[in-house]
């Protein structure tokens, strides 16, 4: 705090050089409400800087703001983006498709036909579905040279049961 209107002004000088595409990932943290309550008048004054900021680029910057929380975001700010989208999760014939790239390309059979383990993770994002992936890979190298991935991706879909419960993780209606 205290640096990031400056950095950001920074940012913006750059950026207003040159044709470019700026994205901020996790938009909210930067975009935030300002009539919060509970935040500081740092971070308000950096999101009034900010907007200030954005109307000022050139228009052959083009900015790109990701989030997971669109209720968070300044009114304000959803008025700097011309075009809006959401993006839903994928759907189980979507999932299934990406474990079974996934396994070809670590060259890993998980034991399962790949619609099973996919009815599972339905709900999940591609980003949570790939973490599911990278776990039992992990998983796997480690309990070399045992090769039983099948006992592996039980207990990982089992942890992972136990993971999203706790969390919560919002579902979307998807299609089967």
């Amino acid at each position: 705090m205290g640096e990031t209107a400056m950095r950001l002004r920074k940012l913006m000088d750059y950026v207003s050089t040159r044709k470019c595409v700026l994205f901020f990932d996790e938009f909210e943290t930067i975009g935030k409400e300002r009539g919060d309550t509970h935040e500081t008048g740092e971070i308000k004054r950096v999101v009034s800087s900010l907007l200030l900021q954005m109307d000022e680029l050139p228009s052959y910057v083009t900015i790109i703001g990701a989030t997971n929380h669109p209720e968070l975001l300044d009114k304000a700010s959803w008025r700097r983006f011309q075009l809006r989208m959401i993006l839903q999760p994928p759907t189980r014939a979507n999932i299934s498709m990406w474990l079974e790239r996934f396994q070809q390309k670590h060259n890993v059979q998980f034991g399962y036909a790949s619609e099973t383990i996919a009815k599972k993770l339905l709900g999940s994002s591609f980003a949570e579905v790939e973490e599911f992936g990278l776990l039992v890979l992990r998983r796997y190298i480690l309990s070399l040279p045992n090769d039983d991935v099948r006992s592996i991706v039980s207990e990982t879909l089992r942890d992972w049961e136990d993971i999203t419960n706790k969390v919560d993780i919002k579902t979307y209606p998807t299609e089967d």
